[in-house]
């Protein structure tokens, strides 16, 4: 099957193919179609399977038969997690808006910056793409209305919905029309997805990729039975024997990333740590260097595993367990994309071994163990 195929219009196609996408994925298959005829979607695939542009195009090609509407009165509003997926998602529909036949504006608004220069840029949105509780701030400084919305979206919907973020979702269902399309995404169906898919969709039409669907198989997963104390040390040998030049590494504190960042870098490793205490400038810029390859190791807390985008991502090492399997997904996740293979490496010690099998277990896979002891981790 090709985009053409799809029905998406010219200015479309023409984004894609200068982009160098030839194919649409299966999430894509399914969901542009659905959406493309007005219908409410719940989406379930794994992470990095396409599930952004599969919204993304199809939103957009809608945007080219609205009328526009007035100022500040956007008309789709598209709600994640983090700041880091809001600016990631933001950019896929500045990618893909630039040839649009129309003025077209989206924006990325989220906490841990200053409200006001968002306030003024908020002037002619059509697509605004929102952390909850920035996007209430900016409703009670009455910097944008909700009236005009066609269109909500909800990414990474099993975040979303989830016990911290429920009363804020509340509050901002309860200011939008009645009258809209709703699209849900999320990587499993969790019970708060469950039950949120009754209370907002109509009909909806299901889409669940199967993970082999995903080439889930381009993630090869290895274990290592490890001492807590010889973690640091199995973590150098590990990047240095492997000659590994773009590693993102995940802690489960933000007291822990730092202290494996700050270890590395006095090892000459060149590694900073990035989570909800640094500024949103030092995790814009960390980031960044990341991505161009200026630094070697990125330590991530899970609040980051669903912002971190990075096509061809080698390596992920899970540092410390996640307490959630449905977590375990989203950090492998983060490599063995776009089709290019990736190594996933979780460190066991024993009192997380039998964690380890519980997630194993509900993955559905068996990971291949190697014993640290056998190793030679002198003088790292």
């Amino acid at each position: 099957m090709s985009f053409a195929s799809l029905k998406l219009s010219s200015h479309l196609l023409n984004s894609l193919e200068k982009h160098g996408f030839t194919k649409p994925y299966p999430i894509q298959e399914q969901a542009i179609p659905a959406i493309l005829d007005g219908k409410d979607v719940l989406g379930l695939a794994q992470t990095g399977s396409g599930k952004t542009a599969s919204y993304v195009l199809p939103v957009l090609m809608q945007l080219e038969k609205q009328t526009p509407t007035r100022n500040r009165h956007i008309n789709v509003l598209v709600m994640v997690p983090t700041r880091e997926l809001a600016i990631q998602v933001e950019a896929v529909f500045s990618q893909f808006g630039v040839d649009l036949p129309f003025p077209f504006k989206s924006m990325a608004v989220f906490g841990g910056v200053s409200i006001n220069p968002q306030m003024k840029a908020l002037q002619n949105v059509n697509v605004l793409v929102a952390t909850p509780g920035r996007l209430l701030e900016l409703s009670e400084s009455k910097a944008l209305h909700f009236s005009s919305v066609t269109t909500l979206i909800l990414d990474e919907a099993d975040k979303l919905l989830n016990l911290g973020f429920k009363a804020e979702m509340d509050r901002i269902f309860a200011l939008l029309p009645r009258k809209r399309q709703n699209l849900l995404f999320s990587a499993t169906l969790s019970p708060d997805v469950k039950s949120m898919e009754q209370v907002l969709l109509n009909n909806p039409v299901v889409i669940a990729i199967a993970p082999d669907q995903e080439r889930t198989e381009l993630i090869n997963q290895v274990g290592y039975f490890v001492k807590d104390e010889k973690k640091g040390p199995l973590l150098r040998y590990l990047i240095k024997e492997k000659k590994m030049d773009q590693v993102l590494v995940f802690t489960s504190s933000v007291y822990q990333a730092d202290l494996v960042a700050d270890k590395l870098q006095n090892n000459g490793i060149s590694a900073r740590a990035i989570h909800s205490k640094k500024s949103q400038g030092n995790r814009t810029e960390t980031l960044h260097y990341f991505k161009q390859g200026e630094i070697t190791v990125l330590v991530a807390t899970d609040l980051l595993s669903r912002g971190i985008d990075i096509e061809f991502l080698p390596y992920v090492i899970n540092y410390e367990l996640p307490r959630s399997p449905k977590d375990f997904v989203h950090r492998i996740g983060r490599t063995g994309r776009a089709e290019n293979p990736g190594e996933a490496i979780t460190f066991v010690t024993e009192e997380g071994a039998h964690h380890f099998k519980v997630i194993q277990k509900k993955m559905k896979a068996v990971v291949t163990m190697i014993d640290s002891e056998n190793l030679d981790l002198q003088g790292f």
